[in-house]
């Protein structure tokens, strides 16, 4: 099931989102696919909506069309959809050709994470080598190397692909006729290839020779004959591919074909332009040297990737069983229930929301600023669903003058100011931890706040046994310590609809 156009459409992270949603413990669901959506940042409502009552729908929704997730865009009597390709549809047959799913969403502004890519370094690489050839070597061998250069750059496309990385490049030379890369002829022939020497396919390679061959055409004329014998040993590639894709596959691959149009044109280019072939044993042994270099970096890699994607799907899998909102329940309801009689003090959200959260913390905790980071977080995601009350653990006879003030500071701006401006100034006390600049914030001086609400609150904590820091609770009952803090945003929708909780 292939999400691509959907995915960039929607400006998400493929990886992350992949991830999440192979994880989940209902996929592959539409509650899997909302859910996920949901934890991306996307806000959304699902629907089973008959046709008949789809014109009243916005311009942007999500339905299940030909057995694949996508997303509809109103365009006229037209309808555009992405989801694995691009493509237009009119109101009989996207009504024809889809379920009565519907799934309205609206998307956050939200931050990811970028992923530090390898091909701006690639094609920094690929430039240097081009430059260097243009400016130094005859026509022949400049136009050679560019030729090492697009083999390459193909194969390293193909070998992307084999985990898991959809090539825009790859499915535009094979057309994806079908609308799905998985089962066109190019991806049938490259993943269904039955070789393997230690791992490595036939596909793989192609891009060990073409990385020989690149560094190799780099002193030219000098090893033109090793050259000139590897262009001739690539004949039996072309044959190997040419009798897989017409004799046993019965289909023929454009990519591969591709792959095969380069080899032979540098078969051309050796053969008639090469005139320096001469045979040198040291040339001969560093070029030995190379393709064993060649050979360990793309088998390196190739098993470096494939136990990383074999470590993400056992991962997806452990997460599956994990983020089942059964078992979390079951965990978060076997510790008795803790009841405060102060439920007033640094108490912010919505007074009204069925899900209440309360933090045990203490401003010197190292640990405490992630915990604080959730339910910051979880306010600004849930601000209708959710209220958080902050205990901190203070007693006047132990702590010394300067925690007493930022004690102090943070009673002011509560009991004073807008809570997003207490919010904002327990966050930035987190990020700079300096109490000097808590009160400049502040901006007055707040030594003569009665604390007393705060000493009691932090006896409540210690007669319910809450003294180590941080410790969320969830309309009382302790988070579970079998997990991560952070899995609270698995299960927050759910939370929230649970009557029991």
């Amino acid at each position: 099931m292939l999400l691509d156009k959907l995915i960039n459409y929607l400006k998400l992270d493929k990886q992350e989102f992949l991830f999440q949603f192979n994880s989940h413990p209902n996929y592959p669901s539409a509650l899997a696919f909302s859910d996920t959506l949901n934890f991306m940042g996307v806000r959304n409502d699902a629907y089973e909506l008959d046709k008949e009552y789809w014109d009243e729908l916005p311009e942007e929704f999500i339905t299940i069309v030909d057995n694949s997730f996508s997303l509809v865009k109103k365009s006229g009597a037209q309808y555009s959809i992405y989801s694995d390709k691009a493509k237009t549809l009119n109101k009989e047959e996207l009504h024809k050709k889809s379920t009565d799913f519907v799934l309205l969403f609206e998307k956050d502004k939200v931050e990811h994470k970028s992923v530090t890519s390898y091909k701006p370094f690639i094609y920094a690489v690929f430039a240097v080598i081009l430059v260097y050839s243009l400016l130094n070597q005859a026509w022949y061998e400049a136009l050679f190397n560019v030729l090492s250069l697009a083999g390459v750059y193909i194969s390293l496309e193909i070998f992307n692909q084999k985990f898991g990385n959809t090539s825009t490049v790859i499915g535009s030379i094979c057309g994806d006729t079908t609308g799905n890369q998985s089962v066109n002829a190019c991806n049938k022939i490259i993943t269904q290839d039955k070789t393997s020497i230690l791992g490595l396919k036939f596909s793989d390679f192609s891009l060990i020779y073409f990385i020989g061959i690149t560094v190799l055409g780099l002193f030219l004329p000098a090893t033109s004959f090793v050259i000139k014998g590897f262009t001739f040993a690539s004949v039996i590639a072309i044959g190997y591919s040419l009798y897989i894709q017409a004799l046993v596959e019965k289909t023929f691959c454009r990519v591969c074909l591709l792959i095969i149009s380069v080899l032979v044109a540098q078969l051309l280019i050796g053969l008639f332009l090469f005139e320096n072939i001469y045979f040198d044993i040291k040339t001969s042994l560093l070029s030995l040297i190379l393709w064993i270099a060649s050979f360990s970096l793309v088998l390196y890699l190739n098993n470096t990737l494939e136990e990383k994607e074999n470590l993400q799907k056992s991962n997806a899998k452990n997460l599956r069983f994990k983020r089942n909102y059964d078992l979390f329940k079951r965990e978060l309801l076997e510790k008795e229930k803790v009841t405060f009689n102060d439920n007033e003090t640094f108490f912010v959200g919505n007074k009204e929301a069925r899900l209440h959260l309360s933090i045990v913390s203490n401003p010197y905790c190292g640990f405490c600023k992630d915990a604080h980071k959730i339910v910051e977080n979880l306010l600004s995601k849930y601000p209708n669903d959710i209220s958080v009350q902050m205990r901190f653990n203070y007693s006047p006879d132990s702590q010394n003058e300067k925690f007493t003030n930022l004690i102090s500071d943070f009673m002011y701006t509560y009991q004073n100011k807008p809570s997003q401006e207490f919010l904002h100034l327990v966050e930035y006390w987190f990020e700079t931890r300096d109490e000097n600049k808590i009160r400049q914030k502040v901006g007055t001086s707040s030594s003569n706040e009665d604390l007393t609400p705060l000493v009691e609150m932090s006896a409540e904590n210690r007669s319910a046994g809450l003294n180590f820091t941080p410790i969320i609770l969830i309309n009382g009952y302790q988070f579970p310590d079998k997990y991560d803090r952070d899995d609270i945003y698995y299960f927050i929708d759910e939370l929230t609809e649970d009557e029991e909780i």
